[in-house]
C-alpha cells in the first residue's frame, strides 16, 4: 500500500511538473488495475484509509459549520418571568429546546447537569419546550411544568429534574407520575390541575416551539450556547470546548 501511494504521490508531482493537469485522470483511466490491484492486495488498509479520510472530512465540516455559528449568533427571547437555572447574571447562557419524554434528552439532562457541576456560577439553563408528537407524554409535562413554575421557580427545577430522572415512570405511569411528582416537589396540585389549561402556560410553549423551528431545530434537543446552535445530544467535551473558546475571546 505504501508504495501505491508512493507511486500515487510521483503521479501528482510529474503532473505538477508538467503542468498537465489532466495526466493523472489520464493515467488511471489507462490503467485502472493500478487501483484495483492495490485494494485487492491491502483491503483493510484501503478501508482504514478511507475510514481515516471521511473522519477527517466530517472533522473538517464541523469546525467549518461551528465558525459558520460563532459568526451568525441567534438570539433567543429570554422573558425575565420564566424559570432560570442558575444565576441570572452567570456570563454563559444555555437555552435548552428540549421534550421530557425523550430519551435523548434525558442524555441532554446529565450533560446540563455535568456542566452544572463543572462551573457553578458562570452558567446559567433556560429550559424551553420542543414536545414531538410522537411522545404523547411530553405536552403534558411541559405544561405540569410551567404551571409549577407560576407557582415558584425552585420547585418548577425539582420537577423538571424529577421527570428526567424518572423518564421509564412518566412512560408507564403517565399523568399519575406527573400528579405524584408535582407534590412531591411540593406545588399546589389543585391549582395546578387549573392552571396547565391557560394561556400564560400554553401561550408559553407555543412560543417556544415556534423559537425552536425558527432556528432550525426539527428534533431534539437542541442548545443554544450564548447563541451559538448545537444539535443532539452531544457530550459534555463539546460544550466546554463552546464555553473555552467563548471565556477566552472576552480576554
Amino acid at each position: 500500500m505504501k508504495r501505491t501511494i508512493g507511486l500515487f504521490a510521483a503521479v501528482f508531482v510529474l503532473a505538477g511538473l508538467t503542468g498537465c493537469s489532466s495526466y493523472l485522470e489520464k493515467t488511471m483511466k489507462d490503467n485502472p488495475e493500478i487501483l484495483y490491484n492495490a485494494i485487492k492486495a491491502h483491503p483493510k488498509e484501503f478501508l482504514d484509509t478511507v475510514n481515516e479520510a471521511v473522519e477527517l472530512a466530517k472533522a473538517e465540516m464541523q469546525k467549518q459549520a461551528m465558525e459558520e455559528e460563532f459568526k451568525n449568533r441567534k438570539e433567543p427571547v429570554i422573558e425575565e418571568d420564566r424559570a432560570i437555572f442558575g444565576p441570572k447574571d452567570a456570563k454563559i447562557t444555555i437555552v435548552e429546546y428540549s421534550d421530557f419524554q425523550c430519551p435523548f434528552c434525558s442524555r441532554g439532562y446529565d450533560t446540563m447537569k455535568a456542566l452544572e457541576q463543572k462551573y457553578g456560577d458562570k452558567i446559567r439553563v433556560i429550559y424551553k419546550h420542543l414536545p414531538l408528537e410522537m411522545h404523547p407524554q411530553a405536552m403534558p409535562a411541559a405544561q405540569y411544568f410551567e404551571a409549577i413554575a407560576l407557582q415558584d421557580h425552585g420547585k418548577a427545577q425539582k420537577f423538571h429534574d424529577m421527570v428526567f430522572e424518572n423518564q421509564q415512570e412518566l412512560n408507564e405511569k403517565k399523568e399519575k407520575f406527573l400528579d405524584e411528582a408535582a407534590k412531591k416537589v411540593g406545588a399546589d396540585l389543585a391549582k395546578v390541575k387549573k392552571d396547565i389549561k391557560t394561556d400564560a402556560v400554553n401561550d408559553r410553549i407555543k412560543k417556544d416551539m415556534a423559537e425552536a423551528q425558527k432556528f432550525g431545530f426539527s428534533g431534539t434537543p437542541g442548545f443554544l450556547v450564548n447563541g451559538i446552535a448545537v444539535r443532539g445530544a452531544v457530550p459534555p467535551q463539546h460544550f466546554e470546548s463552546i464555553i473555552e473558546r467563548l471565556e477566552s475571546d472576552k480576554e
